[in-house]
């Protein structure tokens, strides 16, 4: 079987996230990011570029826990799509694109922090399971020695 992917995008939160509302009353975040950008030279050293910036977004519950999660400054990796955008503002016809996040998690590489996993109290997580959940991996203190 294949291997399912997606584009993703990694930068830096530019700015304080916003979450807003859709017209359909769903939640919506929004956020700039920058991406720092260098160039390879022939010695094998790097130069520093200027940092491009692009927006972000994510809708329903991602984003209310992205917006729960992630404040300017933050390293992330996300998941999802790019969306080019057209509207008229004053008469004048504006373009853009925007990243649109379906999965996001701090950057691994530039982030230190703990993970808790303790068991999500949602209901409709635990209506119906289409796998149990991974067990605890014994410490090497607690393996006994088969014989």
């Amino acid at each position: 079987m294949a291997i399912r992917t997606q584009e993703s995008v990694s930068g830096f939160i530019a700015n304080d996230p916003q979450l807003t509302r859709t017209e359909n009353g769903d939640a919506r975040f929004y956020a700039r990011f920058g991406q720092e950008n260098y160039r390879r030279e022939e010695d094998g050293s790097f130069t520093k570029l200027e940092t491009s910036f692009h927006s972000l977004v994510m809708y329903r519950t991602s984003a209310e826990r992205a917006y729960e999660r992630f404040i300017k400054g933050d390293n992330f990796v996300a998941e999802g799509y790019q969306h080019p955008y057209t509207y008229e503002r004053d008469g004048q016809k504006i373009e853009g694109e925007e990243f649109v996040a379906k999965k996001i998690g701090h950057d691994t590489a530039r982030t230190q922090y703990e993970v808790d996993r303790a068991p999500r109290n949602a209901p409709e997580r635990n209506q119906s399971r289409a796998f149990d959940a991974p067990v605890s991996r014994p410490s090497a203190d607690s393996r006994g020695i088969g014989l």
